[in-house]
């Protein structure tokens, strides 16, 4: 993953010199389009919570599969991904390969979903568990898109601008604002009015357009880099059979990785600059388990990723909108990492000299620098124009991904806030204060970009608070839906004991993540901080899941049963022989065959990928 700002910096100066005047063409015809579209959605509003938060619930299944898959890619997850083919190769396909997890959604959660009419995840857990259960989430869910989404999304945003122009910077008086901060407030400031203008609507049909852009454009980049480089069986023989294997070693004693220096050094071997990058590894246990743990949270139980399928009039849109989201899904893999390997192997190969800067002597990668593979393949492959179209591509991906955390932000504050709070609110006045909140949140992300600028192995330590603060909604949810017998308490008893742990493991990892003097190198070596600091996150997660799951299930069976007619079609073991009916009329053998062809396309993908 991407690790810190500094390899995508690296090669800002050289990637200015390849951006021609048909280049920024091309991204100004692709903004005009998003501009019209935006105007087109504004301009169809209408003034209620449905419309604007859901886009009335009317969005077709095509629109729904593209607007997920177009939140979850921001440009630092293609960045990131890219980097990381180029240093481990195909590890982190995992995470990619849960389109499964699309379908879980599809098949299992949109029946309940869509059954409720709910806005929210924390509302459908008030209908099934309690108020308590919808408070302790909506905090949560907003606290964790403001640290880890927004703050990816802005420091994506001032990566690619300092990429793009690295020379740009405003002087006022003694203080220079460089292109980080200008690309930030930029992204930040235009992804919000949109937001905050068109809702729901003008996020998902702005998601629509960026996803051909962001597919187009990438799979020009892979075809390129293959032609280069002459081929697969090319790429399969330089790169190795360790960069193809999928499950990766455990790591000693479970520790989760280490800060190692990378030395830059001139023609006389001076050391001329000091980066440090941590080399966190992802072991194969850590994947089976924990990986698919933090899936199923993300794409079952997410408000960022749900409110799409959320805003479908039925169960049948919902559903195929999902599993037409599960099939992109599949194309991260290669279009994403498949050129990290590509760049890593023209590096090796020699094809490409300007590469050879991303590995050593040896021909090993540095971690480092190959975390910029994506940008330099960009700037020594492609074409003019469609150099033009990838920038495009990864600005969509970023003001996507940006979108959807505010829409997310503002629908939890909104309606399972204020308007709890205020039960007589207008439609007018409850999206005002939807407007208002998405306003509040552009003006945390804003806040956030010094903390952003400053910071180093940001990345992985986002990636990190992930799998500290799922685990108790993944149980919650899951255990929620399948048993009837657990009840408000156990469910309120597992977010608290889980949200505390997770937040106690933030707490001591966030010094090391964001170089506070004096602990930016890690804690005393065998301290108790030291040990909890250096457990991999993905064994803590596991834990974390584990104590949620036997709390829930403890104090349930110690308190009093749930009420089961309140919950009547909100559990498996509750739903009526009518709702069954309906559910079994709202699918075919197309949505069957659909799911099938995903599924194959996964094993497929195991089978390869296994060294």
């Amino acid at each position: 993953m991407l690790t810190n700002s500094l390899a995508a910096v690296l090669f800002a100066t050289e990637f200015q010199s390849q951006i021609t005047p048909i280049d920024w063409v091309v991204i100004g015809i692709y903004f005009c389009i998003l501009l019209a579209v935006a105007w087109y959605v504004v301009s169809r509003r209408k003034d209620s919570a449905a419309d604007y938060f859901l886009a009335g619930r009317n969005l077709g299944w095509w629109i729904i599969g593209a607007s997920i898959f177009a939140s979850n890619i921001g440009s630092e997850h293609i960045v990131g991904l890219a980097g990381s083919g180029a240093t481990s190769g195909v590890a982190l396909a995992h995470y990619e390969l849960h389109a499964w997890c699309l379908l879980v959604l599809a098949w299992v959660f949109v029946p309940f979903y869509m059954r409720s009419m709910v806005f929210t995840m924390p509302e459908f857990l008030e209908r099934r568990f309690s108020p308590a259960s919808r408070y302790v989430l909506s905090i949560v869910s907003i606290i964790t898109f403001i640290v880890s989404k927004i703050a990816v999304g802005i420091f994506a945003g001032g990566v690619v601008f300092g990429t793009l122009l690295p020379e740009l910077h405003i002087t006022i008086g003694n203080t220079v604002i460089d292109s980080f901060w200008i690309g930030s407030v930029l992204v930040i400031v235009l992804t919000g009015l949109y937001t905050a203008l068109g809702g729901m609507r003008a996020v998902a049909y702005n998601d629509a357009v960026q996803t051909f852009v962001l597919l187009l454009g990438s799979f020009s980049l892979t075809a390129y880099g293959l032609a280069k480089l002459g081929g697969w069986h090319e790429l399969r023989v330089l790169c190795g059979s360790d960069m193809f294997n999928l499950w990766k070693p455990l790591l000693p004693h479970g520790v989760q990785g280490s800060w190692a220096p990378v030395l830059q050094t001139d023609a006389a071997g001076k050391i001329i600059k000091e980066a440090w990058y941590f080399n966190g590894q992802y072991p194969w246990i850590g994947m089976a388990i924990c990986a698919p743990i933090i899936g199923l949270w993300y794409w079952c139980t997410d408000q960022y990723i749900v409110q799409r399928a959320l805003g479908a009039p039925n169960e049948t849109v919902a559903r195929r909108g999902s599993i037409f989201a599960a099939f992109l899904k599949l194309f991260p893999v290669y279009l994403f990492i498949i050129p990290g390997l590509i760049c890593y192997a023209l590096a090796k190969s020699g094809k490409v000299p300007a590469l050879g800067v991303m590995v050593d002597a040896y021909g090993n990668p540095i971690p480092a620098v190959a975390q910029g593979a994506f940008p330099m393949m960009v700037q020594y492959l492609l074409p003019p124009g469609l150099r033009g179209l990838v920038v495009a591509g990864l600005l969509s991906a970023l003001m996507g991904s940006l979108a959807g955390v505010f829409n997310a932000c503002s629908t939890l504050f909104t309606v399972d806030l204020y308007e709890k709070w205020n039960k007589g609110a207008s439609q007018h006045q409850i999206v005002r204060v939807g407007r208002i909140a998405t306003g509040a949140m552009i003006v945390v992300a804003l806040a956030w970009i010094p903390v952003i600028k400053g910071a180093h192995g940001l990345y992985d330590y986002l990636q990190a608070v992930q799998g500290y603060l799922a685990p108790p909604i993944f149980v919650v949810f899951f255990l929620g839906v399948f048993f009837k017998r657990l009840n408000a308490q156990g469910a309120l008893w597992a977010m608290i004991i889980g949200f505390l742990m997770g937040i106690f493991r933030m707490l001591v990892d966030t010094p090391v993540a964001l170089g506070i003097s004096g602990l930016d190198k890690g804690y005393t070596p065998g301290s108790f901080f030291w040990i909890v600091n250096n457990i991999n996150f993905q064994y803590f997660s596991v834990l974390i899941t584990i104590v949620s799951a036997i709390v829930m299930v403890v104090v349930s069976h110690v308190t009093q049963e749930p009420d089961y007619e309140r919950i009547r079609s909100l559990t498996f073991e509750t739903v009526t022989p009518e709702d069954k009916a309906k559910t079994r009329a709202s699918w075919s053998w197309r949505e069957v065959a659909g799911s099938a062809v995903v599924l194959i396309c996964i094993m497929g993908a195991y089978l390869y990928f296994r060294g």
